[in-house]
C-alpha cells in the first residue's frame, strides 16, 4: 500500500512518529485541546468566516513546535516524504483563516524559532517565531525602531510578514511589503530537507502569501535611529473638525507613526489609557516630540480639545491598540448582543464625503480611519445582515473611488501570479496551507479546499 492510498490522518501518524523518533517526543502533540486551538485564528472577527471556518471544522491530525530552522527543514522533509499537509502558525492572531488546516496533516507551530539579535547596520535579525513586542525592545534597547508593526504586538513577526501588510509606521513606511523586509530564510515543501535565503526583491513571492511558497524560518528587518514618540489624545464636537486635522498631519516635517480617528458610536468600547467622552469624536496619535506642539495648535484651532499628551514609550503601544481593526474587535466584545462585520477600504471619500460611504450598508454603519499616505484607511464597521448584504457593497463602496479589500476571504490575493509560479517547485505536490493559493478565488466566499 502506498502512502497515498492512505487517509490523510494515517499518512499524518505516520509522520509523527518519525518526527518523534528522529527529533524528540516533545516537539509532536496530539492533544485535543491544542488541536482545537490550532484549528483557527482570529477570523472569528468576521461573521461569515465564523460561519465558514469555524474552531473545530477543520482539525490537524498533529501540532510540531520545532526549535531551529533545521528541525522546521526535516519536519518538512519527512511530511513531504508521506505526503502529508502542512500549515504553518505564529500567534493565531491573524484574521483571514490563513492558520486553518483546511486538509488536517500537521500544523507547524513556529513559536520555538524565537532568537533576535540587532546587527552592526542597525537591522533585526529574528526568527520566525518571535513576538514583536520583543523585537521592538531589543531594537528600541539598541536605538533603533522598527519600521512597521501590527497593532497586536503580540504577533510573531514570521506571521505578521506571512499574513499581515500594514500597521503602526505605516504612514511613513508603508507595508511589509515596501521595503520592510530585507532578507528570509525559508525551508521549501520539496522533499529536500534544506533551506535558503532570499535578499532584495526576492522577498516579494514569500510575503503576505500565507506560508504557500515555503516556510519562512528566519527574517531580517529594516529599522531607523529611533525618536521620541509620544501618545496624543484629542476629542472634537464633529467629523469634518476631527477630519480636518487627520488629513493636515500629512505635512508635518516628521510623520507621525500612527493616526486614529473615530465617530462616538465607537469610543465608549475603547480601552483608552485616559478617559474619552463618549459624546465626542476620538483622534489618537503617535507623535514624534518635536511635533507635539503643533499639532496640539491645530487640533485647538480646529475647536478640538488636547485630552492627554503622554511621553511615555510603553503608552504609544496602548494607543497603537486601538489601531486598524481593533475598535471593530472591542464594538464587538462591548455589544455581543449584536453582530456587525467590518470592510477594509483606503480613499479620500471617507474625508470628503463620509456620509455617502455610511449609505453603503443599512442600519448602523461606521467609519474608523487610519492615516495611510496620501488617503485615510477606514475600516467601515455597519450591523451584519447577510453575506450577500455584505458583498453587495463591495461594487458601491469602489463606486464611491474607494479601494477594498475584504477580511472576509481566506486566500492569498497579493502577488498570486508570482506565488504560484515559485510554489511550482518550492511545494510540487501542494502540501503547504492547501487551499489558500486558488485559481480561481472564489467571489462568493465559499471555502474552496485544495484548488491550487
Amino acid at each position: 500500500m502506498t502512502s497515498t492510498t492512505l487517509s490523510v490522518s494515517a499518512r499524518a501518524a505516520q509522520a509523527a512518529t518519525e518526527i518523534a523518533a528522529r527529533l524528540g517526543p516533545e516537539l509532536v502533540s496530539t492533544d485535543a485541546e491544542l488541536l482545537l486551538k490550532t484549528s483557527s485564528d482570529w477570523s472569528r472577527m468576521s461573521p461569515i468566516l465564523q460561519e465558514k471556518v469555524p474552531a473545530g471544522r477543520y482539525l490537524p491530525d498533529a501540532v510540531v513546535r520545532p526549535r531551529s530552522a533545521a528541525e522546521v527543514a526535516e519536519v518538512l522533509r519527512i511530511a513531504y516524504k508521506h505526503d502529508v499537509p502542512v500549515t504553518p502558525r505564529g500567534s493565531g492572531t491573524g484574521n483571514y483563516g490563513q492558520a486553518t488546516p483546511f486538509d488536517g496533516g500537521l500544523v507547524l507551530d513556529l513559536r520555538g524559532l524565537d532568537a533576535i539579535r540587532v546587527n552592526d547596520s542597525g537591522t533585526v535579525t529574528a526568527g520566525a517565531g518571535a513576538k514583536i513586542t520583543a523585537i521592538d525592545a531589543a531594537a528600541r534597547a539598541a536605538g533603533r525602531d522598527i519600521w512597521i508593526y501590527p497593532s497586536t504586538k503580540g504577533s510573531t513577526i514570521g506571521g505578521f510578514v506571512g499574513g499581515g501588510s500594514a500597521g503602526t509606521g505605516t504612514i511613513e513606511r508603508g507595508s511589509t511589503s515596501d521595503g520592510f523586509v530585507l532578507s528570509l530564510t525559508v525551508a521549501p515543501m520539496d522533499g529536500s530537507g534544506t533551506t535558503f535565503t532570499v535578499t532584495g526583491p526576492d522577498v516579494t513571492p514569500y510575503v503576505h502569501v500565507y506560508g504557500v511558497t515555503g516556510v519562512v524560518v528566519e527574517l531580517e528587518v529594516a529599522t531607523d535611529p529611533a525618536r521620541d514618540w509620544v501618545a496624543i489624545y484629542a476629542a472634537f464636537d464633529d467629523w469634518a473638525s476631527m477630519t480636518g486635522v487627520h488629513r493636515s498631519l500629512l505635512d508635518l516635517p516628521v510623520l507621525p507613526r500612527l493616526a486614529s480617528a473615530d465617530p462616538p458610536a465607537l469610543v465608549p468600547s475603547l480601552p483608552a489609557a485616559v478617559p474619552l467622552d463618549p459624546a465626542r469624536h476620538s483622534l489618537r496619535v503617535i507623535a514624534e516630540a518635536s511635533t507635539v506642539a503643533e499639532i496640539e495648535a491645530r487640533v485647538v484651532a480646529a475647536g478640538g480639545t488636547v485630552v492627554a499628551s503622554l511621553a511615555d514609550y510603553a503608552e504609544t503601544d496602548k494607543l497603537s491598540s486601538m489601531s486598524y481593526n481593533h475598535p471593530v474587535y472591542f464594538l464587538q466584545k462591548a455589544h455581543p448582543e449584536r453582530t456587525w462585520f467590518h470592510m477594509e477600504t483606503g480613499g479620500l471619500a471617507h474625508w470628503e464625503r463620509p456620509e455617502e460611504v455610511r449609505a453603503v450598508y443599512a442600519g448602523d454603519v461606521h467609519l474608523h480611519l487610519e492615516l495611510m499616505g496620501s488617503a485615510p484607511l477606514a475600516m467601515v464597521v455597519a450591523d451584519y445582515v447577510s453575506e450577500e448584504d455584505v458583498l453587495a457593497g463591495i461594487p458601491r463602496l469602489e463606486a464611491l473611488g474607494l479601494g477594498v479589500h475584504s477580511p472576509h476571504q481566506w486566500y492569498v490575493d497579493r502577488h498570486v501570479d508570482l506565488a504560484r509560479e515559485v510554489a511550482r517547485t518550492a511545494d510540487p505536490k501542494g502540501l503547504l496551507n492547501p487551499g489558500k493559493l486558488v485559481d480561481a478565488p472564489p467571489v462568493d466566499t465559499r471555502v474552496n479546499i485544495g484548488v491550487r
